[in-house]
């Protein structure tokens, strides 16, 4: 069995390197703040349906297949003052984290929603760094 303390370290340094080297306490401090900003996961929930995603978003929540979605559909919903924040957070260029969101931020909320249903609102960073891990372990996995 390898050593998942070695893993989980070698998960966290390509996840820093991904993130200009702020790795898994900012992607986390980032994913928490734009959850924040939303409204938590029923916020979010509620921009996607009103840009007309809502099918997208409910394919990440249910336990079912993830449906894609496109770095300018998330711009759209997001918003581009929230995007550019989170950005500046990490220290990166804000059309570099639309796309790393594009493909992570789908995982991220199927993780956060094992059960099918948005069970908990406003996620504690615990929570969001168990999804980011679990999410890095298949990755580099």
């Amino acid at each position: 069995m390898p050593n998942m303390g070695l893993f989980d370290s070698l998960a966290k340094q390509a996840l820093g390197s991904m993130l200009g080297g702020k790795g898994m306490d900012g992607i986390t401090e980032a994913a928490s703040s734009m959850l924040n900003q939303a409204g938590g996961l029923e916020g979010m929930k509620a921009k996607f349906e009103q840009a007309g995603l809502g099918e997208k978003f409910q394919s990440w929540t249910s336990t079912g297949d993830n449906q894609p979605v496109e770095p300018s559909q998330l711009q759209s919903v997001l918003g581009s003052d929230l995007v550019q924040s989170v950005a500046g957070k990490l220290g990166m260029d804000s059309a570099k984290l639309s796309g790393l969101l594009a493909d992570f931020l789908p995982k991220i909320i199927d993780q956060l929603t094992p059960k099918g249903q948005i069970e908990t609102n406003n996620p504690s960073s615990n929570d969001l760094q168990g999804a980011i891990g679990n999410l890095m372990k298949g990755f580099l996995g």
